[in-house]
């Protein structure tokens, strides 16, 4: 997988169905992946999800699971769940969304039961299974001097548990591709073009540094949706990630 040029996943944080709306009709032309996050979901709930999947265009749900072993599992069986329609029996299509994340500091029975269930409920519905995703540490954390050790602990963690990757900081990725395969799926957040502002971000790296590094998908947010031109500013990344 790591083989293949990252994909770039635009993060809609916003706060409103209106705002994300406006920017999927924009950036639709160009990008394929649409993250909704804690502050999108909280707005709207699954109503920008299904649009997005209306636009066929591939979600990644960020909502950080973190709780206990049912409470999670039963949280990916209703993500799992999440299709256009909004009613699996009458879908023709075989997708639900494309990734998931939680906490892998949630242990390794949570990350068990999150990655069974969402295997159980696609077999059942004959659907696409959606990426379980591990967060090792949030890129918003200061470097210490052992935090490649504990996100390359995680990321074990989370491959030993069923899950399909992890989301890391570019600092990591090469570490984390070299111990656990070519296979293992690897998102990196806080990507920022060169002189961009990096906002409360602590870990951040260019679009080229992190296709070097060998993630596979790419989360670029606010220098997308708060540019004067988001379009603009998303064919630039993706320029920058094809020539890399």
């Amino acid at each position: 997988m790591s083989q293949e040029k990252p994909k770039l996943i635009v993060a809609l944080d916003v706060r409103t169905f209106e705002e994300a709306r406006n920017l999927i009709e924009i950036l639709s032309p160009s990008v394929d992946i649409f993250k909704v996050g804690s502050q999108l979901f909280t707005s709207c709930g699954p109503v920008a999800i299904r649009y997005i999947q209306a636009k066929e265009r591939e979600v990644f749900l960020d909502l950080k699971y973190h709780d206990i072993p049912n409470t999670v599992a039963n949280a990916v069986e209703s993500a799992t769940y999440l299709q256009p329609s909004g009613n699996p029996d009458l879908n023709n299509t075989n997708k639900s969304i494309l990734m998931y994340t939680l906490h892998t500091t949630g242990g390794k029975e949570m990350l068990e039961k999150a990655a069974q269930t969402a295997q159980k409920i696609a077999q059942k519905l004959n659907i696409r299974k959606p990426l379980g995703l591990g967060i090792t540490v949030l890129t918003s954390e200061v470097n210490r001097d052992n935090i490649q050790n504990l996100v390359v602990q995680r990321a074990l963690l989370a491959k030993e548990a069923g899950l399909d990757g992890v989301v890391a900081s570019v600092h990591e990725a090469p570490l984390i591709r070299k111990e656990l395969g070519e296979d293992f799926v690897i998102v990196t957040p806080g990507i920022r073009p060169k002189d961009a502002d990096v906002g409360d971000q602590k870990r951040v790296a260019t679009p080229s540094l992190a296709v070097e590094s060998g993630s596979n998908y790419l989360v670029v947010g606010r220098p997308i949706v708060k540019a004067e031109d988001p379009l603009a500013s998303a064919q630039e990344i993706l320029k920058e990630i094809q020539n890399a």
